[in-house]
């Protein structure tokens, strides 16, 4: 081909709340205004901002966020062909979009009635199927799954998210007062997931809670941001859930992959037993028949959204095997609306085969997409290997 196919592995949709509203069982509609006057009441909107966006990406309402055809003109405009599709579209504050109900998508859920919270839920999750079918070639879906609101009622939103036609499920970052993940109560959950092929996720967006609206808090929440939201990753590989569950595929999104090599090695030096551990015995062992890093190679993906120049210069350190490229339509901190010039200006020196496999054909693999499909789209609208790599 002289075209790539490109494959976003997190975009983000969701409709205005009144849409949201017609999804929600009836006698979880007025509690649902409620949450969202409450939302509206602490949102912190940067207006001038907000204005320069409208201007520059001339979508007023969102309509990217919701709409299948304004969403398939962009990324016909951006050269994207398919793409994952997580939920939570407005990042703005403004609230033209609303957040998947009752704080069911990338806050976790936190200080939520457990009833709400399935319900907020699985009405985002019919939405969402609702949406992917008006084009099911290009649209990813990812359930939104509240696993620590439950761990049977879980197992049962899996199974319904993948008779929705949904492709995956994501699950909280921070477990707050529940269980760690390491706990074998979510063993059925796991073993959920692996028999139905639904891809795990987790997602940034939770961080810490403990600092209120203090001073530096915004800067602070950026630092640590990342962490909570890669923790479950090595929570996962070293308490042995991939052991376990060999067929489970967990995907981290928008988070990055700058911090995977270092990470990864020193779990690696910790399980062959280096000069620091060795008072510990076996017991990095006791859990895990295979080195760590062999784990991460054969069930672990990082969705390194917006890719910066760290991902790509350490991308074999990563595995490109196992990197996906994003473009986080449509949040503003993503490369909409100049997506073909962010990937030139990352792949422009990345050999065309591997370029081929972080832009695209890493997540066709693991969402297990029709390439042949893809590829007639593809040749329509995808950047041209010159426009990538020429001058």
């Amino acid at each position: 081909m002289t075209r790539y196919l490109v494959i976003s592995s997190d975009g983000h949709a969701g409709p205005p709340p009144e849409v949201y509203r017609d999804y929600l069982a009836a006698d979880f509609r007025q509690a649902f205004d409620r949450h969202q006057e409450e939302l509206t009441a602490g949102r912190m909107v940067n207006t001038e901002f907000v204005e320069e966006w409208d201007a520059e990406t001339g979508d007023h309402d969102m309509r990217a966020g919701y709409d299948p055809s304004a969403r398939d003109r962009i990324l016909d405009q951006e050269g994207v062909a398919a793409e994952v599709l997580f939920p939570d579209a407005d990042v703005l504050g403004t609230g033209r979009l609303a957040s998947s109900p009752f704080g069911s998508g990338l806050g976790s859920g936190q200080d939520v009635d457990p009833a709400a919270l399935k319900e907020g839920a699985r009405a985002h999750n019919r939405w969402l199927s609702d949406f992917c079918r008006t084009n099911p070639d290009r649209r990813i879906g990812v359930a939104v799954v509240p696993l620590t609101a439950g761990v049977e009622d879980a197992v049962g939103e899996v199974h319904a998210a993948a008779a929705l036609g949904l492709r995956g499920v994501m699950i909280p970052t921070r477990w707050f007062d529940s269980p760690a993940y390491l706990d074998p109560m979510y063993d059925p959950f796991w073993n959920a997931c692996a028999e139905t092929g639904m891809v795990l996720h987790t997602h940034s967006g939770a961080g810490p809670a403990d600092y209120g609206l203090g001073p530096g808090m915004v800067p602070i929440y950026a630092a640590e941001a990342w962490w909570w939201a890669a923790r479950p990753f090595w929570v996962l590989v070293l308490s042995g859930v991939f052991e376990r569950h060999p067929r489970l595929r967990y995907s981290i999104a928008e988070n990055g992959a700058w911090w995977v090599p270092d990470l990864v090695r020193r779990m690696d030096e910790k399980w062959l037993g280096g000069h620091n551990t060795r008072k510990f015995g076996e017991v990095f062992k006791e859990d895990l028949t295979m080195r760590p890093s062999e784990y991460v190679d054969r069930n672990c993906f990082f969705a390194a959204s917006t890719p910066g120049v760290d991902e790509i210069e350490r991308r074999h350190a990563i595995g490109v095997g196992n990197l996906l490229w994003g473009n986080d339509l449509p949040h503003p901190e993503g490369t909409y609306p100049h997506t073909r010039k962010w990937i030139k200006e990352r792949f422009k020196d990345v050999p065309e085969p591997e370029a081929r496999q972080i832009l695209g054909q890493n997540a066709a693999g693991l969402y297990r997409l029709d390439e042949g499909t893809l590829g007639v789209i593809a040749a329509r609208i995808g950047p041209t290997v010159e426009e990538v790599h020429g001058p």
